[in-house]
């Protein structure tokens, strides 16, 4: 690349880094913002997907605002908006303000995340602009990681506190830096689609927040089926919407291209892989191997060095080898590999996690900057802010339903298995209080039942909490407390194991049919290049296959 290009990337990664980084940042404070602001477990919940909600909710509209006001400008808004409301975190009383600052610095990310991308491919040289999509994928595919490393390392001196304070300190370089660049925009906008904004704000909203409660209320629950449904349904009358209108907000006859299609299909998935392996591994790393916040980001990298090295590699190779088809494919068939390989063999020690985590990390480096590469590629110019939305909301809805697939698993495995050991907590306690009775402290016999009705609540709610009871019952009855970590160690085994080969089956059925759908060329055929239906042969085609 030019300097002119480095530059240009350079700063777009610096923003796109901070808005991936906060969707992870505050899972490794949440105990101490819990203790602080006086949050339940569901307000907890909330605390983080306020963020992941509100960003998928506005990606589109906002990558439709990016094309129409000018990319570059939009992104300083954003910018300054996420900084605003990261201090306003700092000042917050109660965890219902904290959950309202979430969600307004996720709005905020929705107009940073999808102009980084188009302000890399509407700006740089075609030659050039596959190796600064390889370089954005990189950094968006190892941005969580990064969040988990850097609060960890804030976590070990200051408070919860510091996080916001250097989000927004970051956010303000970055808009600073903005000034920098140069900026684009749609030459021809029309007018702004209210009806399918609407329809994508809240079609997305209602299938995302059903996905992110699913595991808590379970898939039954009334309010999760009407969520799903009623966002599966607005999801299909948002296309007949955008059929029909004379200036969409996303032109839905995309679609219909092969390569763009099974782009957004295969970011999707990688994101579901990703999030729904995450989800797992730091259950297991944290609960099972004992590390701490900070060291379980550390034991991730092997899988941000994979991402990032192949995410580099993976365009050249998919021009290299002359086919985007066994690249994107092969991508999705080594991730699944991996995840089978975390389901069939029993992780009892960090370096065969390790080499499974290389494994998934190569595969879903090597199909994440050919697939983006691919939606841009077939984006018009004028609208690449919707293009890289697009890309934005797969990566966001794949990543929802990565961890409702692995939530809803364990907690449903976990639930089936813990009963006898959390009826052993019970019988132990409840006679060891009768024995204290018995002999002559009543007070003291009645506390510990009443630790035993406690204790065995704690140990069925989930392997973190039966952690708690472990550690306050080790100097107390030793012999208790083991058998304690052992039944429920064993309850989370098999369903993380279930949840790893359900996860592995998905990546390998989807390398099927990405080998099936995805064409050979990141380019097919006649390439889109207005909203108004122009089309431009792809010149590296032959006539016969352009005019088809």
């Amino acid at each position: 690349m030019d300097a002119r290009s480095a530059w240009l990337v350079l700063v777009a990664c610096l923003s796109v880094s901070m808005v991936v980084a906060a969707m992870a940042a505050l899972n490794t404070a949440l105990p101490d913002i819990a203790v602080d602001t006086g949050a339940d477990a569901g307000q907890m919940t909330w605390i983080v997907d306020g963020y992941t909600l509100a960003l998928a909710a506005l990606l589109l509209p906002a990558g439709a605002i990016g094309d129409r006001f000018g990319r570059r400008e939009v992104l300083i808004v954003g910018l300054v908006l996420f900084g605003l409301a990261s201090l306003a975190a700092i000042w917050v009383d109660g965890p219902e303000q904290l959950i309202i600052t979430r969600c307004l610095a996720g709005a905020a990310a929705a107009l940073i995340m999808p102009t980084t991308l188009s302000l890399i491919t509407s700006g740089m040289p075609d030659g050039q602009r596959a190796v600064g999509i390889s370089i954005w994928s990189a950094i968006a595919g190892g941005g969580a990681i990064a969040g988990f490393l850097v609060t960890g390392l804030l976590l070990e001196f200051f408070s919860w506190h510091s996080i916001f304070i250097t989000f927004a300190a970051s956010s303000g370089v970055s808009a600073l830096l903005c000034f920098t660049i140069g900026t684009s925009k749609d030459t021809d906008p029309g007018r702004f689609d209210i009806p399918g904004t609407l329809c994508s704000v809240l079609a997305i909203a209602g299938v995302v927040f059903g996905l992110l409660e699913a595991p808590h209320r379970g898939w039954a629950d009334p309010l999760v089926l009407c969520c799903l449904v009623g966002g599966l349904f607005l999801a299909a009358l948002f296309v007949v919407v955008e059929v029909r209108s004379a200036s969409p907000l996303f032109d839905v006859r995309l679609l219909r291209n092969r390569a763009f299609g099974s782009g957004s299909l295969s970011v999707a998935v990688q994101f579901l892989a990703s999030f729904g392996m995450f989800y797992l591994v730091l259950q297991l790393l944290q609960l099972v191997f004992g590390y701490s916040p900070l060291q379980s980001a550390v034991a991730l990298m092997p899988f941000v060095a994979g991402v990032g090295i192949f995410s580099l590699l993976s365009n050249w190779l998919a021009v290299r080898l002359d086919s985007l088809k066994f690249v994107i494919a092969g991508g999705a068939l080594l991730s699944g590999i991996g995840l089978t390989l975390m389901g069939l063999i029993r992780v009892g020690d960090y370096w065969t996690l390790a080499a499974i985590l290389a494994v998934v990390a190569i595969g879903i480096g090597l199909a994440s900057a050919p697939a983006t590469t691919a939606i841009m590629s077939n984006t018009p110019l004028d609208n690449q802010g919707v293009g890289s939305a697009i890309n934005d909301t797969a990566r966001e809805i794949g990543a929802a339903i990565g961890i409702a697939i692995a939530g809803s698993m364990v907690a449903a495995g976990y639930k089936a298995r813990i009963g006898p050991t959390a009826d052993l907590a019970r019988e132990q306690l409840t006679a060891a209080g009768q024995q204290q009775i018995a002999a002559g402290d009543p007070t003291g016999g009645q506390a510990t039942i009443a630790q035993a009705e406690q204790a065995g609540t704690l140990i069925e709610r989930s392997l973190a909490e039966a952690r708690v009871v472990v550690d306050n019952l080790s100097a107390q009855s030793g012999e208790l407390a083991d058998e304690i970590a052992d039944g429920s160690q064993a309850a989370f085994d098999v369903p993380f194991e279930h949840a790893s080969l359900i996860l592995g089956g998905i990546m390998l059925a989807s390398a099927v049919v990405l080998l099936w759908i995805t064409p050979r060329r990141v380019v097919e055929g006649p390439v889109i290049t207005s909203r108004t239906g122009d089309f431009e042969p792809d010149p590296d085609l032959d006539d016969t296959y352009a005019r088809d």
